[in-house]
């Protein structure tokens, strides 16, 4: 039998200050001796218990984050490499061969600024200072005041325009896979225009289900093979590339680019282009949300060598498959490269169908923080629509039902697949949304929270640096958007709506 005046000391160490009080005093208020020696054992158990409970959650109270530098470089590969790769070709088609240095010129400024932003997921300390969760938060904490509204609008504003083009691109894909079998199975002898709006519903009908995955953290299998499915189909439109040099003989390109009817659409090429190549970058926006998957207590440093991987490793599929697809069909590459092949058909159904699949995890990682962020808006004014309901289904594991959850993710499921069907732009679409948020996410913020994280003074040598990339980097963006928007307004005047065709 334990000494009482030993056990109380043990208790000293449990828990919570206000905990250890509370039980002191109901154990003093007991009957008699052995009562509170009993009281004290049940106690200990508890504490027990309590600890053990507390290995499974991180130094912030919430689930114990697992991510390693694999996960979080197949979370970013996910959200990088994807249908902006297949745009690629085009893009360099407007730029001449000057484009693959651009291209190199886009991934070493993401690449550096990324690695300012991984230095704001905690304030302070970089090991145990208070974490920020999202981008939005990081901004608001470390730059304060209307900054955060800002960050706030253009960042879920683009999340939301990235599903978007996602939606748009696989919808391409499963079309392309359509026309590729017409023309084979026909020996060319039909024209085999396929409709797009079926396919867009699709997805979206996909989408459905799986937006009701409660947050990213519970998302690897869906990344990991996304991540698969990238590399399968670059690497598919490589070798298909290289093969129709082959054929041609001769690299179909010039120094200048493509030609356009005028001077001014030449130009308005130019600057969409570069808006292609910024979306083919954009994961700045989600970067910090990433980061919060990661394991304690070596998030910065862990963040930095996944983002050096990634971005690496991406940067040199860009180059390669966007010079090979240039080579390949020269000025007139199109603006998704998969649909400029039609054989071998297997494998070219093969590339478009691993495409789709990663479509549909890259579209999660990037809806997944606009979700988090409007449910959790909500459900700290009106407390009552975050209750949950355990339901349980058999042969799968337990699912935590959530009606507000259900309605608003469907809900927005539905409207970006509307707009999808409504302007099913693909190029168009990634040049407004890669201009929208190339500056203010991948340069401007986290320009500004490095600046102010550093106190580096204000017309020194490294501010007037810093800020001259700020601005070059913003001129590139209007550029971009002006030459996206135009774009846009070209398809519009000979386009009819919810008629999306391939």
């Amino acid at each position: 039998m334990h000494n009482t005046q030993d056990i109380i000391e043990e208790i000293s160490s449990a828990a919570t200050t206000q905990d250890r009080i509370e039980e002191i005093e109901e154990i003093s208020s007991a009957a008699t001796t052995q009562d509170r020696i009993e009281e004290i054992e049940e106690i200990e158990i508890s504490s027990v218990s309590h600890h053990e409970d507390a290995s499974l959650y991180d130094d912030d109270g919430r689930q114990k984050r697992t991510g390693t530098m694999w996960t979080t470089s197949s979370y970013i590969i996910t959200a990088v490499i994807g249908s902006g790769t297949l745009s690629l070709a085009w893009s360099i088609a407007q730029l001449g061969w000057s484009g693959g240095l651009i291209v190199m010129i886009f991934g070493l400024l993401t690449l550096y600024t990324s690695h300012f932003l991984a230095n704001c997921y905690r304030a302070g300390d970089p090991i145990t200072g208070k974490r920020n969760y999202t981008y939005m938060e990081a901004v608001e904490n470390i730059l304060g005041g209307k900054n955060s509204i800002f960050c706030g609008i253009i960042q879920y504003a683009n999340l939301y325009g990235t599903s978007i083009g996602y939606t748009i691109a696989a919808a391409m894909s499963m079309m392309a896979i359509k026309k590729t079998n017409c023309i084979y199975f026909s020996h060319g002898t039909k024209t085999c225009h396929v409709s797009g709006n079926h396919y867009i519903i699709w997805f979206g009908t996909i989408q459905l289900g799986f937006s009701q995955i409660s947050n990213i953290h519970k998302m690897k299998w869906l990344s990991n093979l996304s991540t698969i499915m990238s590399f399968t189909y670059s690497l598919i439109a490589l070798a298909l590339g290289i093969a129709q040099i082959s054929e041609n003989r001769a690299f179909k390109s010039t120094i200048a680019g493509a030609e356009a009817e005028t001077h001014a659409k030449k130009v308005w090429a130019i600057f969409q282009a570069l808006g292609n190549i910024a979306f083919a970058y954009s994961f700045s926006d989600i970067l910090i949300e990433i980061q919060d998957t990661i394991k304690s207590p070596l998030e910065v440093t862990t963040m930095k060598r996944a983002t050096n991987l990634s971005i690496t490793t991406s940067t040199i599929f860009y180059v390669v498959c966007g010079c090979i697809g240039y080579g390949a069909f020269g000025n007139s590459a199109p603006g998704n490269l998969l649909t400029a092949f039609h054989k071998p058909v297997w494998l070219v159904d093969l590339a478009n169908l691993t495409l789709v699949i990663q479509l549909v995890g890259a579209y999660q990682i990037y809806s997944q923080p606009l979700f988090a962020f409007v449910e959790e808006r909500i459900t700290k004014k009106w407390e009552i629509i975050g209750k949950e309901y355990k339901v349980q289904i058999s042969f799968l594991p337990s699912y935590n039902l959530n009606i507000f959850r259900i309605v608003w993710r469907s809900l927005y499921v539905v409207v970006s697949t509307l707009i999808a069907m409504l302007i099913p732009f693909f190029n168009d679409m990634l040049g407004v949304i890669g201009a929208l948020g190339f500056w203010p996410l991948s340069i401007y913020f986290p320009v500004e929270m490095y600046i102010k994280q550093k106190r580096i003074p204000k017309w020194s040598r490294s501010w007037i640096l810093l800020q001259s990339l700020s601005i070059f980097c913003l001129l590139i963006t209007l550029a971009a958007l002006v030459g996206s928007i135009v774009g846009v307004l070209f398809d519009i005047k000979t386009y009819k709506p919810f008629s999306a065709s391939l």
